[in-house]
Parts: C-alpha cells; structure tokens; sequence
C-alpha cells in the first residue's frame, strides 16, 4: 500500500558508491513515513537483521519513532512481529521491537552516544539528525557500529539546520540528498494549514528553513557571516597569542564534556589580524595545558590569554606546570558571550581578519553565534577563545587598563 501511493523521493534509493540516503525537507513533507515504513519492510527482508533507530531523545523515540502517527507501531504489520502482535514484540524498557524471522529494531536517544558503543547494525535510521544533541559523538558511535553484512546503510530524515554535521554531508560523495518541501505533501494535509502556512511564512527566515527545507548559512542574527571571512596568504607577524577557553569539565571525552577552546592569532606587520591555528581539544587539565604551551612555543606567542572564570587560580596553576616560565595573561568574562562577541564581530564587518585553511569547526560555531546567545551545539568553545585572543591584539592595548576592563 505504502508503495502505491508514496512519491519516488520518499523512497530512498541509492546512486552508484552511495551508502547514506538523506531526506533534507520541511515538516509535512513525510519524513517520517518514509523512514519508517523503509524501516519495517527492511526487516522482513532480512532474517536476523539488527537495526538502530536514532532520535534526539528518549522521548522523541516514543512518540515518534515508535509510537507516533507516522511511526513503526502505525507502520509495521502485525503479523510480521514476533506471536504477531505489538505487545508480544516490543520490550518498551530496552526499546526494542523483534520481528517473528529474528530481525530486530533498537532505539537509542542522541543525548546518550555511549549507548552506541558496542552495539552492531546493518541499518541506521537517523531521525530529525539536525537537532541531535551531542551529534558528531552520536554519529561516530553509530558509525563505527555499522559494519554488519555486506552493505550497510544509513537513512537520514531531517528538518535542516546549519550544524556541522549537516553541512559535512551534503558534501560527501557518497550520501544521496533528497531535497523537499512542505507542499510536496499538499495533497496529504490540511488546506487550512497549508493556507496559514503561506500566510505567516512565506518569504521569512524560518519559513525557508522549516517549510521549504533549506539549508540556511546562518543562524538569524548571526554576528558573523561567512563573507565576512577572508582567505589569503600569511605575511610576517607583529605579536601572536594563543588563547584558552577552559570548560570547567575533566576533559574525558567519554563524559561527553565540552571542548577546551585553543586558538592561535596574530597581528600581522601589515596591521590585519590572522587566526593561524584551532588546536581545540578534549583532554584533560593537564593535557590540554600542554597542548596549549605546544602551540605558544610553535608559534613563538607572546603569551597566553586564558579566562579564568571556569577554575580560577587552578586555568594558570596547570599551566605553570606544563611551563613554568610561560607568560600568562588571566582574563574575567565579566558580560555575556555575544556582548564580548560583538567588537570581534565588528573586525570581522571591517574585512580585517583573515583565516587559514582549515577553520571550518570554528567557523561553524561563528555562524551559529548571535545577538541573543550562541545557537548551536554545546559550548562555542571555539569562539570564545577566538574573542579571547582577538579582544588581547585588537583592542587590549588600545585603552587604559587590562583585558578585563575591556567590557566593564
């Protein structure tokens, strides 16, 4: 019945090379019967088959993935589940719904990645992937545990926002990016909706987004632009510092801790500014004090700006012990993050800093920072440490005082 009267794109086929199907559309469009009568009809196909469902959280696996009006429970045909019938298959406590041939269906939430470590698929179905919290761990987990069977693959279903992980596979040669509107599914909804739809959203930002299912560059408000980025050659550099952003947090990727930001820039001879390095980690103090001395002696720095709101005293103690004659300059957030945000931004507006290659993970983060906070996943780690060190060249001498008076 679903193949009588599903669309073509809805149902995901896949081009020479490719292993990743990508629905990339606006609400309405069927994502989510798509991905799921796929899901059911894959496990009949497959004695024995094992496939991961992944949504942004435990509770957006039971009333959508499961249990949702478009999800398996409405999807999948009784009689194809283990002693026939729903209750007999699904054990609600480990998410798991078995198929009467030995295949089975798991959910797991993206706010926990380490549920993935271990476990191994033929099948992920990602849903909503642009809203996963924590989502290049929950990726990578899940990735690593798709290795079952000849050719295993991935189906993703999303409304799109610009995080790095979407931006990333729409450029991989081997996903397969269906693009979709709202109205595609017209004939499927409400005329009223759809009519309030064109009314309220037609020709906004968020109608764009989550009607027409594009891919925007940028958060609303976003202090920075990707135009505003230079790209050029590096001439010689008057002053360079490398500045530290800590999270507070041990540092043990597995705790799924925020990154400590480490970015390196200079003032060139010509006056502009450079961001040369982005040597953000996951370590723990004493690894990512090393990390960040590594940088200030690569780059023959300065010093090293470090905020020391997360750990006080302890951001320069840790620091000394990986180089006890390091110059170290200790900084205090004394307002929000777009507020300090907002005079780098500026330099940005004034085409005066260049980037390196390789900034894309910091440049993400910069897309995603606006008037009214930071956007994106975690912590812009990144970008603060970039304000860091651009607030100590650009503005730091350029009045009476500290760094820290800066924003006072």
């Amino acid at each position: 019945m679903w193949l009588e009267t599903a669309r073509p794109d809805q149902i995901p086929t896949y081009g020479a090379g490719q292993t990743i199907w990508l629905a990339l559309a606006g609400r309405g469009w069927g994502k989510s019967k798509a991905i799921y009568e796929e899901t059911w009809w894959q496990a009949v196909q497959t004695p024995a088959m094992r496939i991961a469902i992944i949504a942004p959280t435990w509770s957006d696996l039971k009333k959508v993935a499961f249990f949702g009006v478009s999800g398996l429970k409405a999807s999948t045909p009784p009689e194809a589940l283990k002693g026939g019938s729903w209750d007999t298959a699904f054990n609600v406590s480990d998410m798991l719904l078995t198929f009467g041939n030995g295949a089975t269906i798991q959910g797991f939430p993206a706010t926990e990645p380490d549920r993935l470590r271990g476990p191994e698929h033929h099948l992920a179905v990602c849903e909503e992937l642009a809203a996963w919290p924590y989502a290049q761990d929950t990726w990578d987990m899940m990735r690593m545990g798709l290795r079952l069977g000849a050719d295993p693959k991935t189906i993703i279903a999303t409304t799109p926002r610009p995080t790095a992980i979407m931006r990333n596979l729409i450029k991989r040669s081997d996903c397969r990016v269906i693009r979709g509107k709202t109205f595609d599914n017209a004939s499927n909804l409400p005329q009223s909706f759809l009519d309030e739809l064109h009314q309220r959203y037609d020709g906004t930002r968020l109608g764009r987004q989550e009607i027409g299912g594009e891919l925007l560059d940028d958060a609303q408000g976003a202090l920075w632009t990707r135009d505003s980025i230079q790209r050029g050659p590096t001439p010689d550099m008057a002053r360079i510092v490398v500045a530290v952003d800590p999270s507070g947090a041990s540092g043990d990727p597995d705790e799924g801790n925020d990154s400590i930001g480490i970015i390196v820039v200079g003032k060139g001879v010509d006056g502009r500014f450079y961001v040369l390095e982005d040597a953000t980690c996951r370590l723990s103090p004493s690894g990512w004090a090393r990390r960040a001395v590594e940088r200030y002696h690569a780059h023959r720095a300065d010093c090293i700006v470090a905020e020391k709101n997360f750990g006080g005293a302890m951001v320069e103690s840790v620091i000394r012990t990986a180089d006890r004659n390091a110059k170290i300059k200790m900084v205090t957030a004394s307002r929000g993050k777009a507020i300090r945000a907002e005079p780098i931004a500026a330099l940005y507006e004034q085409l005066r800093c260049t980037h390196a290659p390789g900034l894309e993970p910091l440049e993400d983060q910069m897309m995603q920072m606006t008037l009214a906070g930071y956007v994106g996943e975690g912590s812009p780690d990144r970008v603060d440490a970039l304000v860091w060190a651009l607030t100590e060249l650009a503005l730091g001498q350029e009045r009476t005082g500290t760094v820290q008076e800066l924003f006072l």
